[in-house]
C-alpha cells in the first residue's frame, strides 16, 4: 500500500467513525508503539511520530540504564515485513481499542455539556427496570424511577425526554433522562414558545405531579405581551401540543406575581380566592375562599392545594368563608389542637399512589394512613359507648344526670327530660326539641333526638322560649 492509498484509507475510516484524522492518527501511533514492543528484538522504549502529509511512519528507539534514563537514542523504523504476525494481530486489537475508546470520549463530551437540555430519542427496549432510548450516535438510559407512572410507549415509538446526567463507565458514557423531571415542562414550552426562547416570557416556577397534573408561573418582561397567553398560543395551539407531548397530563398556566398574596391567589387556579392572609415571616398563606369552591381550590386528594404549595414555596391553609366566620381554622379543629406531621406526600412511581415519606424516614401509603385514620376514629366511638355503657351501670344514665340540672337553666315553664322520651307523661302535654326547634303537642308525632330534650307545661311556655310550631316554617 502507497502512502497515497495509506492517506485515503484513514480520511475514509475517519469519516466513517466519525472522528478526524488527528484523533485517527494518534491511535495508529499507539498501535504502531504496542506492535513494536511484541518484537523479539524490540528496544527498551520507543517513540513513534508520523508525517501527517505523507503518512510516513518513525521510530526512534532507546534504552534503559541502571538509573532509569532513557539513552543510545536510535532511528529503528522497522521495514512492514518485519513486524510479524503477533505484532499485526496487536495492532489490530490495539487499534480498534483505542477507535472505540475515542469515539466513547467524543460521545462523553458531546452530551457532558447538555445536562439540563431535551433529547428526541426512540424506544429500543422497554422492561420494568428501565427503558433504552436510541438517540443515534449514543443511547439514553430512562430508569423506571424518572418514568411517569402508567406510561407504557411501544417500541419504536419516539419520545422526548430530559437530560439529568452523563456518567463516564467503562463501556462508554451513560446518558440517564427523565420523564418525571420539572424541567423537561420547561424545554417543551421553549421549543413551542418562541417567546420563551427569546427572553421576552420567562417560566418563573414549576411544580409536577408527574402523569397527573402540572402548574408553571410565568412572567414577561415586555408589559406588551401577556405572558399566559403567549403560552397558551392561538386556540390552546401551543399548550396542547405540550400536553400531547406528555400524554395528556394537565397544566395550568398562572402568572406570576412579586406580591405573594396575588401570587398564591392566582396559584390556587381555576378556583376563586377571597382574602390570603400572610404570616410574619412569610411562610405561610391563610387562603379563605367561597363555600362553594372550598373543593375545588383543595382539589382531589388535595391535588390543587399541594401544587399551588409546591409553586409558590409556602404552607397553603385553606379555609371557607363560613369556617373563617365562625373562627373555625383550616382542617375544622382549633390551632393548638393541631399537630402536624413532618414530611411530604410523594407519588410512587411504580403505582402512582401518593405516599406520607415522614422526617424519620418511616413511608406510609395513602391507602394505609386512611385505613389508619378510620381505625382510630372507629376506636374512638368504641371508647365513647363503652363510657356510656358505664355510666348506665353505675346508675348515672342521661336521664337521671340532668336531674342536677339547676331550674334556672331551663326555660319559664320547662322541666329537664324524662327517661321515657316517646309518650309524655301526664302533665307534661308539650314536648320540645332544642335541635329542632320544634314543640309538639298531644297526640301529635314524637321525636327522639341525641340532644336534650325539654317538656314545656304549655304551648306559649314553648313558643315564649322560641320553639316553633310543628308544622310551621322554621
Amino acid at each position: 500500500m502507497t502512502n497515497l492509498d495509506m492517506r485515503e484509507a484513514i480520511s475514509m475510516l475517519a469519516e466513517s467513525k466519525g472522528l478526524s484524522e488527528q484523533q485517527l492518527l494518534q491511535v495508529l501511533v499507539e498501535a504502531l508503539k504496542s506492535a513494536y514492543k511484541r518484537r523479539d528484538d524490540a528496544a527498551d522504549e520507543v517513540v513513534v511520530s508520523v508525517d501527517p502529509d505523507t503518512v510516513e511512519f518513525f521510530y526512534t528507539a532507546y534504552d534503559i540504564d541502571e538509573d532509569g534514563n532513557w539513552v543510545n537514542e536510535r532511528d529503528d523504523t522497522p521495514k512492514r515485513e518485519e513486524m510479524g504476525r503477533i505484532a499485526a494481530t496487536t495492532f489490530r486489537q490495539v487499534m480498534s481499542q483505542g477507535i472505540r475508546q475515542v469515539e466513547s470520549d467524543r460521545k462523553f463530551e458531546e452530551y457532558a455539556n447538555r445536562e439540563g437540555d431535551i433529547v428526541t430519542g426512540i424506544i429500543q427496549r422497554t422492561d420494568a427496570r428501565y427503558t433504552l432510548l436510541d438517540l443515534g450516535r449514543a443511547e439514553a438510559l430512562l430508569p423506571q424511577a424518572e418514568q411517569v407512572p402508567f406510561e407504557r410507549p411501544a417500541q419504536g415509538e419516539r419520545q422526548k425526554a430530559y437530560i439529568v446526567e452523563v456518567r463516564r463507565t467503562p463501556k462508554g458514557p451513560q446518558i440517564v433522562v427523565s420523564r418525571t423531571h420539572p424541567g423537561l415542562i420547561k424545554r417543551l414550552f421553549e421549543l413551542e414558545v418562541p417567546e420563551i426562547a427569546d427572553g421576552i416570557v420567562e417560566i418563573k416556577a414549576c411544580a409536577r405531579e408527574p402523569g397527573h397534573r402540572t402548574k408553571i408561573a410565568v412572567w414577561s418582561n415586555d408589559h406588551n405581551v401577556d405572558p399566559v397567553g403567549a403560552c397558551v398560543g392561538a386556540r390552546g395551539g401551543r399548550v396542547r401540543m405540550v400536553v400531547n407531548e406528555m400524554r395528556g397530563e394537565k397544566i395550568d398556566i398562572v402568572p406570576f406575581s412579586e406580591d405573594l398574596p396575588d401570587f398564591v391567589a392566582k396559584a390556587l387556579s381555576p378556583a376563586k380566592v377571597t382574602q390570603v392572609i400572610i404570616s410574619d415571616d412569610a411562610t405561610q398563606a391563610d387562603v379563605i375562599v367561597p363555600d362553594h369552591q372550598l373543593s375545588l381550590a383543595i382539589g382531589r386528594e388535595g391535588q390543587n392545594a399541594r401544587l399551588a404549595a409546591r409553586l409558590t414555596g409556602v404552607r397553603v391553609d385553606i379555609r371557607s368563608e363560613t369556617q373563617y366566620a365562625e373562627g373555625i381554622p383550616s382542617g375544622g379543629r382549633a390551632e393548638e389542637e393541631v399537630d402536624y406531621a413532618d414530611g411530604q406526600w410523594v407519588a410512587n412511581t411504580e403505582t402512582g399512589e401518593m405516599e406520607w415519606h415522614a422526617s424519620d424516614g418511616t413511608v406510609i401509603s395513602e391507602s394505609a394512613w386512611q385505613d389508619q385514620q378510620a381505625a382510630e376514629a372507629a376506636a374512638a366511638r368504641q371508647a365513647a359507648r363503652n363510657a356510656e355503657d358505664a355510666a348506665d351501670a353505675a346508675g348515672d344514665a342521661p336521664a337521671a344526670a340532668t336531674d342536677e340540672t339547676p331550674t334556672e337553666a331551663l326555660p319559664s315553664g320547662a322541666h329537664a327530660p324524662l327517661d321515657d322520651l316517646q309518650s309524655p307523661p301526664e302533665g307534661f302535654p308539650i314536648k320540645g326539641n332544642a335541635d329542632s326547634m320544634k314543640f309538639h303537642e298531644p297526640d301529635g308525632q314524637w321525636f327522639e333526638s341525641a340532644v336534650a330534650e325539654v317538656w314545656f307545661d304549655t304551648a306559649a311556655s314553648a313558643e315564649s322560649a322560641g320553639y316553633t310550631k310543628a308544622g310551621s316554617s322554621d
